[in-house]
């Protein structure tokens, strides 16, 4: 700069205007999709619906997109019932565990278990390869991680709300999960 220059500025500049930046939002906060949220949410909706009618199932489909929701009671029944022809496939179950599958099924419904809080794909580890959270035997603890639902590209850790032993892990490691899906059945001591 030139002395000519220097000569023409102000002698005093005026202070800036201070600003207050707030803290920043976590990144993992925000949904980075509104069409995901929505989706999400639209899958729960759908979900409500399918439980509180009589239909076993409910298949939707929008452009591109499919999507077929099942009770639990639909998807039971297709995996106890053997295919006509097949060994057990009189209508008799055997073969199947026929109406021991069943019985055990009822007798699930009624055992206390730790559920989804949100629709997501669940995962029982922390890392492919590693130790699952919690396993068949184990106790567990108020509090304790039991597994990850992912959801919108977020991990989320599910964390336990009953103290017991894990007697069964209902929900597989990689499947989506809906929300209040009972992800694992624990035995209070």
């Amino acid at each position: 700069m030139t002395d000519d220059a220097a000569s023409q500025l102000p002698a005093e500049l005026p202070a800036p205007d201070v600003v207050a930046i707030p803290d920043p939002v976590p990144v993992m906060a925000a949904p980075r999709d509104g069409g995901d949220v929505e989706l999400l949410a639209l899958i729960d909706r759908l979900a409500i619906l399918l439980d509180r009618s009589d239909l076993t199932e409910l298949e939707v489909e929008a452009g591109g997109t499919g999507l077929v929701l099942r009770k639990p009671t639909a998807i039971a029944q297709a995996v106890v019932a053997p295919a006509p022809g097949a060994p057990g496939g009189d209508g008799t179950g055997a073969g199947t565990g026929g109406d021991a599958g069943r019985g055990r099924d009822a007798e699930v419904s009624n055992r206390p278990s730790i559920k989804a809080p949100l629709t997501g794909i669940f995962y029982a580890s922390p890392a492919p390869g590693s130790a699952p959270y919690v396993s068949v035997g184990g106790e567990v603890a108020v509090g304790q991680i039991i597994g990850l639902i992912e959801a919108m590209k977020l991990f989320n850790e599910i964390k336990s709300d009953l103290a017991g032993r894990v007697t069964r892990v209902v929900a597989e490691s990689g499947a989506l999960v809906k929300a209040r899906q009972p992800l694992i059945e624990v035995q209070p001591l």
